[in-house]
């Protein structure tokens, strides 16, 4: 495992962080839930090409986003098939505690909205403007 990998999992392990992405000595951290922070740290125009992340759900959403973001590598407590297959196809490598088929949304009575929103879909930038749109329509 790489030192910034490593480092990024030490951080989200021992505070109370959702994720982390680490490079050198850089590091970026979030408490939110869900792929906002992603979404964020994607419109900075912050280059975090070459950072390794450790989140604690990574969906394909999720996923879509750290294509999106150009990290090397991605950590999860657990990580949907989907999001696997995404990563994967994109060069990124993955480390995951637990893999399922879906990310169940919190209430526990369904798939994730996310996950939903960008399930038929293969390419980042469209998936972005999913998860956009998605975000928008669930604050109403």
């Amino acid at each position: 495992m790489k030192a910034d990998l490593t480092k990024a999992i030490g951080i989200l392990n021992e505070g109370s962080y959702t994720c982390v992405l680490c490079k050198e000595n850089k590091v970026y951290t979030s408490t939110e839930r869900g792929v906002k922070s992603l979404l964020d740290w994607h419109d900075s125009g912050v280059d975090f090409s070459g950072f390794c992340a450790a989140d604690k759900v990574v969906g394909k959403a999720a996923a879509f986003l750290y294509v999106l973001l150009d990290v090397k590598e991605v950590y999860a407590y657990v990580m949907s098939a989907a999001a696997i297959d995404t990563l994967t196809k994109n060069n990124i490598q993955i480390q995951y505690d637990r893999s399922v088929e879906k990310i169940i949304n919190r209430s526990g009575t369904g798939y994730c909205p996310m996950e939903e929103a960008v399930w038929e879909i293969d390419v980042p930038e469209q998936a972005k403007q999913a998860i956009k749109n998605k975000l928008l329509q669930i604050k109403r």
